[in-house]
């Protein structure tokens, strides 16, 4: 029978029982120290767009994200860049260059 992705073994198919070949769990933990959430939201630029400075996995990043609608909750979607510290830096020194091409394109 064909299936869609990866071959399977009959010992892959383990349900239970005394076997050393169990896999080990999917589950990640979030670490709330890791990740602060939310964190400072600078502006929105839409409706559903917003800036914002958060610390992710240690470090501070500025975060531009589509945010969704859930269930009543604004949630951050897919479609977005958190840039390091280090490449914002860059951004911020290029800005009036950005500026710049962006009045001759329009």
């Amino acid at each position: 029978m064909w299936r869609k992705g990866k071959k399977r073994n009959e010992d892959d198919d383990f349900v239970g029982g005394d076997s050393d070949a169990a896999r080990p769990s999917k589950r990640f933990a979030k670490d709330s120290s890791e990740d602060s959430g939310d964190g400072i939201v600078v502006c929105e630029i839409s409706k559903n767009r917003r800036v914002a400075v958060r610390s992710w996995q240690g470090k501070v990043v500025v975060d531009i994200r589509e945010f969704y609608i859930k269930d009543g909750k604004q949630l951050p979607g897919k479609k977005g860049i958190s840039l390091p510290m280090d490449q914002w830096k860059i951004l911020l020194e290029h800005i009036e260059e950005i500026d710049e091409a962006v009045k001759e394109n329009t």
